[in-house]
């Protein structure tokens, strides 16, 4: 088992190959790294690229384009490794990009996900549109993220250069344990390209939010069935315990 894989979802990219996948290469190289590029049934020449060009790469040949989420989800069913990281093929990374990634899921397990700061590889004083810094989403179910806000992209100045929890990480540096991608049933397929990320945590979220909810009912008639016999005993000349004791339940 690799310790982790990078694994860059690729359709008909030869040039994005070319370009961002040699930062890759010499900025991941590791005890226990691969890099994997999962080919969508191209019809360029990108599998050429990568077997003549980058033989260091482990190709990931899918027999029809998936999309994004299917994409992915097939491909990691042909990875073994602890964590993934799912790299957008236009990404270029940065030397020990991964280091603190890992060092910081290997000392909070309970953390599924996270994702670095992404900046503009155009203009690198500015943050990227997609993903930025975490991201949330609002009351209206508008996603935003630190450093971006609709169409308005905040220059990087360090301000966000802090670990907080977000309510989504971006699709296009997404690093999660294998394990825990595969639990929650890995991205939905439904989503050909674009927010599924934001959708996995959404229903990640959901599930929670009922798992509480149905605990939360489960006590209401817990505590009313009790208040109800003591309304009983007392009408029947009973001792009431109203307001000697209290319920605690623990979630």
């Amino acid at each position: 088992m690799k310790k982790i894989s990078v694994v860059i979802l690729n359709w008909n990219g030869e040039d994005m190959l070319r370009q961002f996948l040699p930062s890759v290469i010499a900025y991941s190289e590791a005890e226990g790294v691969e890099v994997c590029v999962a080919d969508n049934a191209s019809s360029d020449a990108s599998c050429d690229v990568v077997r003549k060009e980058f033989p260091a790469v482990r190709l990931i040949e899918l027999e029809e384009n998936y999309g994004f989420a299917e994409g992915y989800n097939r491909a990691l069913q042909q990875v073994d490794a602890e964590y993934v990281v799912l790299l957008n093929s236009d990404i270029e990374v940065t030397p020990h990009w991964l280091e603190p990634l890992r060092d910081f899921m290997e000392v909070h397990p309970e953390v599924a996900a996270c994702q670095p700061k992404l900046l503009s590889q155009r203009n690198k004083e500015f943050f990227e549109y997609a993903g930025a810094a975490g991201g949330y989403i609002d009351r209206y179910g508008y996603p935003f993220c630190r450093g971006r806000i609709f169409e308005t992209v905040e220059k990087d100045d360090g301000q966000y250069d802090t670990v907080m929890p977000v309510f989504w990480v971006s699709g296009a540096a997404f690093f999660v344990r294998l394990k825990d991608y595969r639990e929650a049933g890995g991205l939905d397929g439904r989503f050909f390209a674009h927010m599924e990320e934001i959708d996995r945590w959404l229903s990640f979220s959901l599930s929670i939010f009922n798992f509480l909810l149905c605990k939360f009912l489960s006590c209401i008639k817990i505590i009313d069935s009790r208040q109800k016999r003591i309304r009983e005993d007392t009408l029947d000349g009973g001792e009431s315990e109203t307001g000697s004791q209290s319920i605690t339940v623990c979630i």
